[in-house]
């Protein structure tokens, strides 16, 4: 079942930061449990026809993460951070790809509870400097987000604890 929502990323020229918002229909305390809960994260995040292997998932303030997208090919992608504050409300991260080291940004994600069980989820990620900001877009970033949040709207929907 398809959703309505719709992932929007604004990236305005000559800026070091983006903004990703979404909106979900479920109640936050899913959508965030979605987001810590290990079974369910490799379950969505990502790109289609990608398998995700999660080495490291601590998912709390001063914890870290290390996960690998691999695509049919056997191609490898690992990204990696820190997470520096994980609540209902925000979760504050740094991120990192590996085919790219160095280039850290800083994501700041907010869940706000909307009306009628839904959720909306902001996102403002800050780069270290402009042109990383543009590679990281120019990279398909953008596809990968819509696609893992749609996989995450298809496991919400299913309401995540009865195939958890």
């Amino acid at each position: 079942m398809a959703s309505n929502n719709k992932t929007k990323v604004i990236a305005e020229p000559g800026k070091q930061e983006l903004f990703i918002t979404r909106e979900f229909d479920a109640p936050r305390e899913l959508v965030f449990k979605a987001h810590i809960d290990p079974k369910l994260y490799v379950r969505w995040l990502g790109p289609y026809g990608y398998e995700m292997i999660l080495e490291t998932f601590e998912p709390v303030s001063g914890g870290k993460y290390r996960y690998v997208h691999k695509n049919k090919d056997g191609q490898e992608f690992g990204f990696h951070g820190t997470f520096h504050e994980m609540s209902l409300e925000t979760m504050i991260q740094t991120f990192e790809f590996d085919g790219y080291p160095g280039h850290v940004s800083l994501d700041c994600m907010t869940l706000e509870e909307l009306p009628g069980n839904r959720t909306k989820v902001t996102i403002h990620s800050i780069f270290q400097s402009v042109s990383d900001r543009d590679g990281i877009v120019q990279s398909g970033m953008e596809k990968g987000v819509r696609e893992g949040y749609e996989r995450l709207d298809e496991i919400l929907a299913g309401q995540l604890v009865k195939k958890n």
